[in-house]
């Protein structure tokens, strides 16, 4: 049984263990650790900032023993709910916890701890030449321990895959506040069950991650962008295949629909007046590899009724990712609340997928955009709405499950990169099936055999 309030003597218990300045119990300063990118809102108890993994350990210890619910949170930018203080208790602040530990330039490998800046982590290993090609949207605020809790994705990952692929070992903390070690800081490793790859993208609700080891790559030689604006939506979907059909493999295939784009139309340099879509590439490597590819890509775009713009400077490249990067914060301006789902489905499917969006569209009457990593199938489907009307989020509602239904049929998946967290919980049947459920149920029992480690997210327990 989960206790309901915290009394003075385990605050007291709490700010031995941290200190006088990182136990914060005011309900001011509580209200700014309630809610994340998705406009809930929960209060915790008490929200507590430690520095360390002892101090973590020992937080997490007297919780399972007092069995108080803990949350582990740093940016909060999460779109699902993972981070939130569904049931009260005890949030955990690790952005204290920032520091790059190591970049090991001979073994291509960074040691970090969890509140590290995916960006911060991003420059300083491209100084030293190496590359880590995770790339969130969001990488200038989000944290490495965030995107390893939800297995972030991102622009790159169609090339270089997600977060997962990147994860060699893991400094973890259980509900019961043991400290384990897991995985190694070699490439291979098949010594046991391979544990680490088991709490990432476990969101939080297996342990809290203090420290990670991730694999590093040389940085490319060269890079470039190519944006390319469609009069026909179809055009671009085809140009999607044509284009990976050509072998190859860029390092970002975006796409944005007609509302994206009007959307944020005023970073553009370009005339947009007709666009249905726009695809924006980016291809690295070997110089005269990204000028052959370049120039391919061209060519199969040139038989389309289309407008074509190539970076010539690393500035202009900014230019043209800026417009793709600046959606989520521009639709904030344009409608009281946003939600923002994101599916995946197999590349063969992604027009039908579009077409559907845009039917559920019309038929439930609720304004809707897609966009994102069309290569790999991840759209971010965009619902402008207002949480205050109550009859229009109950069509709202109804147009996200039935998405939702779409989704699973066509052989796709609920979520891509942003997690189950609380806001997707109820739509996990329709993925997941009762043994397989289970199979979960019985992993947590197992990690967390009181339940305190953030409830509430992917799963009931």
């Amino acid at each position: 049984m989960i206790k309901d309030k915290i009394n003075e003597m385990i605050k007291d218990k709490i700010r031995n263990i941290v200190g006088e300045e990182d136990l914060l119990t005011s309900y001011e300063e509580r209200l700014c650790y309630s809610y994340d990118a998705t406009g809930q809102e929960y209060l915790a108890d008490l929200v507590t900032r430690p520095t360390s993994k002892e101090e973590v350990s020992q937080i997490i210890s007297l919780a399972n023993q007092e069995r108080i619910p803990v949350y582990p949170r740093a940016a909060a930018t999460g779109t699902t709910g993972g981070c939130l203080p569904t049931r009260g208790g005890i949030v955990i602040d690790l952005t204290k916890m920032d520091k790059i530990i190591e970049i090991d330039t001979k073994n291509l490998l960074a040691i970090v701890e969890p509140g590290v800046i995916t960006a911060t982590l991003q420059s300083e290993v491209e100084k030293r030449g190496l590359f880590y090609p995770p790339d969130p949207a969001s990488s200038k605020t989000c944290t490495i321990g965030g995107n390893i809790a939800e297995c972030a994705g991102g622009l790159r990952g169609l090339r270089y895959g997600t977060t997962k692929d990147y994860v060699l070992g893991l400094e973890v903390v259980l509900p019961t506040g043991e400290i384990i070690n897991i995985g190694s800081k070699t490439l291979k490793s098949v010594t046991g069950y391979n544990l680490s790859q088991l709490i990432v993208g476990s969101e939080g609700t297996l342990g809290i991650i203090t420290k990670a080891v991730l694999k590093l790559l040389p940085l490319p030689e060269c890079v470039n962008t190519i944006l390319i604006a469609f009069e026909d939506k179809g055009e671009a979907v085809v140009t999607i295949n044509e284009i990976i059909n050509s072998k190859i493999i860029p390092a970002a295939l975006e796409f944005m629909d007609k509302t994206s784009i009007w959307c944020v139309k005023e970073h553009f340099k370009i005339n947009v007046e007709k666009v249905e879509a726009i695809l924006i590439v980016e291809v690295d490597g070997r110089v005269e590899v990204v000028e052959k590819e370049l120039k391919m890509i061209e060519e199969i775009s040139k038989k389309k009724k289309t407008k074509i713009e190539i970076a010539r400077s690393s500035q202009e490249r900014k230019q043209l990712w800026l417009a793709r990067k600046s959606i989520s914060p521009a639709i904030y301006k344009i409608c009281f609340t946003k939600i923002n789902e994101d599916i995946c489905v197999p590349r063969s499917k992604i027009e039908e997928m579009l077409d559907k969006i845009e039917d559920i569209s019309k038929r439930y009457q609720v304004r809707m955009m897609s966009y994102g990593h069309a290569g790999d199938g991840n759209f971010h489907i965009n619902i402008l709405t207002d949480k205050r009307i109550k009859e229009e989020m109950e069509r709202v509602e109804e147009a996200i499950k039935e998405i939702f239904i779409s989704t699973v049929e066509m052989e796709g998946t609920l979520s891509g990169e942003h997690g189950i967290g609380n806001t997707k919980s109820k739509y996990l049947p329709l993925e997941i099936k009762e043994t397989e459920m289970e199979l979960m149920k019985k992993i947590k029992k197992i990690f967390d055999p009181h339940g305190i480690m953030n409830p509430g997210k992917i799963f009931e327990f």
